[in-house]
């Protein structure tokens, strides 16, 4: 356990790198399992969800050679599928990934219920009917799932909801089944479009990648291949959001503009000042900061993973804010904390907060509930008066490589205690 405490009332100035995309990184690494030769992945986050996914495939057997503090070699020669550690499986929400690679490899798979953050409930049942629709069949036997599928064969899938890990399970599970799969309503995130830009590369035939309807024509084995991991998205609109409450200037630097579409169209119509200059985007202080209305969509509409930084960006706005999220309903927990710090803010139900604002914020000893709830209550004690205290500061790890570092170099003051 550790905790950040957080000297508020510092104006962030200078450059930040953003770092290669937490939800592209962990479906790669899952990918490699499809081919025996040796995968060189580049621009990999230092993040605690990477090096889980690296356990878990050493558990497997897998040879992994760091070349960089970025890039690795992979090579999945002769693993055992025995070896696999359920629990490490159970420690994180990637684990889920492993599902679709070793069932196309081995013709099945027994696998513990995944962790991860407390954002609500996430049933794996639209994974489930997806790779049943390959031929798969699923057996739950209490916390563990036995998979089989004597051969995958290309089907027709429409998936009844647009989750992400359900179609890159569906994707890496349908290169290797016999015949065409289509997969209706998959989706479109960036890091979907990567994943399956990784596997073309690896001798894969799928098309319709950034639409909604992917169509994967099956082949009989992959090859090794290298790929540079997509920006993270989600990185960027955090550091965005702290860049533009503290009101100093910060360079945002290898982006991806066209995955930030919606979130720059948000901040514009905020007043946030920003210009964009090719991969990158210089935040300007920015002043009478307007309140707006937010609902979480798939891709290309507003990320989920974003909604509780602007949350906190809410609190700064003149006028009542209302976000939407229908995604999780576990996503609000961070309001209670925001409303320790002095925000007008009421929870209307698991899916839906009204904020009020500007009000000012004042240090207090909070808690971090999830991942990106935790990066929002790093900003909130950014801007707060006095000092701000964030325990389960580990939390954070899991997507943002040394954030507090990061944020330090730009004038920030917080420091990183060890329980």
């Amino acid at each position: 356990m550790s905790k950040f405490i957080i000297r508020g009332g510092k104006k962030l100035n200078g450059e930040v790198t953003i770092k290669g995309m937490k939800n592209a990184a962990t479906p790669i690494l899952a990918a490699t399992l499809l081919t025996e030769e040796t995968c060189l992945i580049d621009n990999l986050p230092q993040i605690s969800d990477v090096s889980a996914m690296f356990d878990i495939l050493k558990s497997l057997g897998s040879k992994i050679e760091k070349v960089s503090e970025t890039c690795v070699k992979i090579c999945n020669k002769g693993i055992d599928l025995k070896n696999l550690d359920q629990k490490l499986v159970k420690k994180m929400r990637s684990s889920v990934l492993f599902m679709g690679p070793l069932l196309a490899r081995f013709g099945s798979v027994e696998i513990s219920e995944p962790g991860g953050c407390i954002i609500g409930n996430r049933s794996l049942d639209t994974h489930f009917y997806a790779l049943e629709k390959l031929g798969a069949k699923i057996i739950k036997e209490e916390a563990f799932y036995k998979i089989n599928a004597d051969k995958l064969i290309g089907n027709l899938i429409t998936l009844p909801e647009f989750s992400v890990t359900a179609t890159e399970n569906a994707i890496m599970a349908g290169v290797l089944a016999h015949g065409k799969t289509t997969i209706k309503l998959a989706a479109a995130e960036p890091h979907v479009q990567d994943l399956c830009l990784f596997l073309n590369k690896m001798g894969a035939n799928i098309s319709g990648i950034g639409t909604h309807i992917l169509i994967i024509e099956g082949v009989a084995k992959l090859k090794g291949a290298e790929h540079h991991i997509i920006p993270d998205q989600i990185e960027a609109g955090t550091f965005a959001v702290a860049a533009s409450l503290t009101r100093g200037h910060v360079l945002l630097k290898n982006i991806e503009p066209e995955h930030l579409d919606i979130i720059l169209l948000k901040l514009n119509q905020i007043g946030i000042n920003f210009e964009i200059r090719h991969k990158e985007i210089q935040f300007l202080p920015s002043s009478n900061l307007k309140s707006f209305r937010l609902q979480a969509l798939p891709y290309p509409g507003f990320p989920t993973d974003l909604q509780a930084p602007f949350g906190v960006l809410a609190t700064q706005c003149q006028g009542t804010t209302l976000i939407h999220d229908p995604l999780f309903e576990g996503r609000m927990g961070y309001i209670q904390e925001l409303v320790k710090m002095g925000a007008n803010a009421i929870v209307a139900d698991p899916h839906r907060v009204i904020i009020n604002g500007p009000t000012p914020l004042y240090g207090q000893e909070i808690r971090s509930f999830d991942l990106r709830a935790g990066a929002t209550l790093i900003i909130a004690g950014l801007i707060a008066q006095g000092e701000t205290i964030i325990n389960q500061a580990e939390i954070v790890d899991r997507g943002y490589e040394k954030i507090e570092e990061r944020l330090n170099s730009l004038g920030a003051e917080i420091k990183r205690i060890e329980d």
